[in-house]
């Protein structure tokens, strides 16, 4: 098996610790004593050998990548022109596998997942494995345990077969991030799981689904391996890429293809993907803070404090998030984390260059 690691973003919602020059992935956000880049790549030691582990990422990342993962080969750091969003970035890696192995089978995996169980996540990679070897595309469910609202939802289908102690079913329909009524309605019903966004094909089943549902990125592929070596490579994908739509691999490929498959998996997982998610991982105290750094309170509940070097002082708040760094403090209510990439967004707009 290979796996693909998608570390393309600047992790906007996790501002203002995760910024362009030093996003995300390369942060110790769990405080885990690693980068979430590196915490993907430990999980996968014994299933996927280091010459199999590949990683997708921006030009400008190549080097702190390579930094934070040496035991990687050079040329396994796959370089996005410009990021055009996950559907781009796995035909790319899909087009450099099948190039190397016809039978590749990749396991496609974000940056900045936190998984507790890893030996159940990799006996699931195995059931996806062996299901994807029969020519499905494969996507790994959870079980949700509440009615989370960012987070999109697979429904279940019928059941189709057993892989290495999973069961595997068929997808009936995908549901992005549902409004809180409809998200516990899913959850009640017992049909429904979370979709990870961790996925497992043979490189040539995806990329015939791209050729189906993406042309103009199949045919941006397809110029890039007919090009005879690295230097010709680079000038077509520099060409080609611009014209590549932007789209996700989600609303490209899985919500059409009718070949999709769904395992569901309890694996201790969560989507590092704003700043409240911290408060689901990190230990709180007893009135359900979470604090990183220095922090007094009164009257303080179910707020997020990070303030590795200055004192933070809160009184009377509830469910707030307050996160300082050297340059720039966030403040705001922990029910609109996912809006922190609205301020992220506005700050370019203002020219605020320098805090971004």
């Amino acid at each position: 098996m290979y796996a693909v690691i998608l570390a393309g973003g600047s992790g906007k919602r996790l501002w203002p610790l995760s910024r362009r020059a030093c996003p995300k992935q390369l942060l110790d956000i769990t405080l885990s004593r690693a980068p979430l880049l590196l915490q993907t790549c430990e999980r996968l030691e014994s299933v996927v050998e280091d010459k199999n582990l590949y990683v997708v990422t921006g030009e400008e990342y190549v080097a702190s990548t390579r930094e934070t993962l040496p035991f990687l080969p050079p040329e396994n750091v796959i370089t996005e022109p410009e990021g055009r969003g996950s559907a781009p970035a796995i035909g790319l890696a899909a087009a450099h596998l099948l190039r190397r192995d016809p039978e590749a089978v990749m396991a496609c995996l974000p940056a900045d997942h936190h998984i507790t169980e890893p030996e159940r996540f990799r006996e699931a990679l195995a059931a996806a494995e062996q299901v994807a070897q029969q020519g499905h595309l494969v996507t790994l469910g959870i079980k949700p345990s509440r009615a989370h609202t960012g987070y999109g939802y697979i429904e279940l289908g019928e059941r189709l077969t057993e892989a290495h102690g999973h069961q595997v079913y068929s997808v009936r329909r995908f549901t992005e991030k549902p409004d809180e009524q409809t998200a516990a309605l899913f959850v009640e019903g017992g049909r429904h799981l979370w979709n990870s966004g961790m996925f497992v094909w043979k490189a040539s089943v995806v990329l015939e689904e791209i050729a189906r549902h993406l042309p103009r990125l199949h045919t941006c592929l397809s110029g890039f391996c007919d090009a005879p070596d690295t230097g010709t490579e680079k000038e077509v994908l520099d060409t080609l890429w611009p014209h590549v739509e932007r789209e996700t691999i989600d609303f490209g490929i899985m919500e059409k293809a009718d070949n999709v498959a769904v395992i569901p998996v309890e694996i201790g997982w969560s989507d590092i993907g704003d700043w409240a998610s911290l408060i689901d991982l990190l230990p709180a105290d007893g009135n359900g803070n979470v604090v990183v750094g220095n922090h007094l309170g009164l009257e303080t509940k179910g707020s997020l404090i990070y303030s590795p070097k200055r004192l933070v002082t809160t009184l009377g708040v509830e469910n707030l998030i307050v996160i300082e760094t050297e340059d720039a403090i966030l403040v705001c209510p922990r029910e609109r984390a996912q809006e922190v990439k609205r301020l992220v967004d506005r700050l370019e707009e203002e020219g605020w260059q320098e805090c971004l």
